[in-house]
């Protein structure tokens, strides 16, 4: 009923915008986004530009993530859309760049380019034609955040290795505290809990050999580090399977558990919900003594150009901006977002430290690489390790069906008879 009633919301608000949305008037650009709760922000980022480009409007009109995709889509086929499009990055971009919908960007008319290392440049590239579509809007760091006060008043040190972490939570549940706040109940948190706390045991290489089709998911690697999550087990709440994301998150936020797996774009959020919360973001805990704890790293945007719109100039001055230093800082310091320009300061110290974790990181390896083709990478975990964490397959079995299903499209892995 609740996927229902979703449906059918999408469907009035796409017949609305195919009926409405169209490029703005000469002076006035439409800007689209997913992300509402930044309204008040965008109006500052927006007064910036108007102190330069006076006779330029916005506006601002932002849409349910999870319809985001398909709303944008039907409008852009409908030759409407707004002039400004705030896109997905990698797999999320591409649906639009290869049906032709958005504008190709360059170091010709948009010479900003050059401030983005080509990492990030390459999460808003077109695979086919290798050309940029949208300039990037943030990168986004997955670890661990912990409850600083919880953890000294049970005399516990944040964990470094896995063998500390299990310590902890031992410790931690014995307090009648939950020790991991995630349940496996959202597909797409699953997803980021399995990047947390896999990615220290895998590493860069790894993605590297699955990539380079040197390796499957089925490697004893990828399946060892699945095992580790059969030991988070006992780490996460009672009927954890049931446990969606916002429970996790109120139960982080209530200090009612000590730690939460998630990305650097829950920090301002968790602020603007309880300014008080006493919490750090730490690197998952390490294979063993000496070794790294790593983040897991991607890229999470970009600004991009309706190709149809009528304000090609008034927008590409837009984007520009979007691509300067000065956006790029005062985009960090109001969203709590870092931005992949070059020369940006990050004043924050839970930014500036998440900034530092990014120097030991590994790949967001399905996101980054394998959410082009359907079925996504994503959507094979995900459903995979839901049923592994519940007890309906084993490790082994997930690495064989991730496999088996980007195998269907991905040349490398048919090679190795995947």
């Amino acid at each position: 009923m609740d996927s229902l009633r979703t449906v059918k919301r999408a469907v009035g608000a796409i017949a609305g915008l195919t009926m409405l949305a169209g490029p703005a008037l000469a002076g006035d650009l439409t800007f689209w986004t997913w992300r509402q709760e930044d309204r008040a922000q965008y109006a500052q980022l927006f007064a910036d530009f108007n102190r330069t480009n006076p006779g330029i409007n916005i506006r601002f009109e932002a849409y349910e993530p999870q319809n985001y995709q398909t709303i944008v889509s039907t409008a852009l086929a409908a030759g409407r859309g707004p002039d400004v499009i705030h896109v997905r990055a990698y797999g999320g971009l591409e649906q639009f760049a290869r049906a032709g919908y958005l504008m190709p960007l360059d170091n010709q008319t948009v010479p900003e380019l050059a401030n983005f290392t080509a990492e990030a440049l390459a999460s808003e590239t077109l695979r086919s034609d290798n050309r940029v579509y949208a300039v990037p809007f943030a990168s986004q760091t997955l670890g661990v955040f912990y409850n600083r006060d919880i953890f000294q008043r049970l005399n516990l040190q944040p964990p470094q290795t896995w063998e500390q972490f299990i310590a902890a939570c031992r410790a931690i549940k014995a307090a009648n505290l939950v020790p991991v706040a995630n349940g496996t109940a959202t597909a797409w948190m699953t997803e980021v809990l399995t990047s947390v706390f896999t990615g220290s045991f895998l590493g860069p290489q790894f993605a590297a050999d699955v990539v380079a089709g040197r390796a499957t998911f089925e490697d004893p690697r990828y399946v060892a580090a699945l095992g580790k999550m059969l030991e988070l087990r006992e780490c996460l709440p009672n009927g954890f399977t049931g446990v969606d994301y916002p429970t996790s998150q109120q139960l982080f936020l209530s200090g009612r558990a000590a730690m939460f797996a998630g990305g650097s774009f829950e920090i301002s959020n968790f602020r603007r919900q309880n300014a008080n919360l006493p919490m750090e973001f730490i690197a998952p805990p390490a294979p063993a003594a000496g070794q790294p704890g790593l983040v897991s790293l991607f890229f999470d945007g970009g600004y991009a150009i309706n190709a149809r719109t009528g304000n090609r100039d008034d927008a590409l001055k837009l984007v520009r901006f979007m691509a300067t230093p000065e956006f790029g800082n005062r985009l960090t310091a109001l969203l709590g977002n870092i931005s992949p320009i070059r020369g940006v300061q990050v004043q924050d110290p839970m930014l500036a430290r998440v900034a530092q974790l990014n120097q030991n990181s590994w790949p967001y390896i399905m996101a980054v690489y394998f959410r082009y083709d359907s079925p996504t990478g994503s959507e094979l975990l995900q459903g995979a390790v839901q049923r592994m964490m519940a007890g309906n397959a084993t490790p082994q079995q997930v690495g064989t069906e991730i496999t088996q299903g980007i195998a269907r499209y991905y040349q490398p892995f048919q090679r190795r008879g995947g």
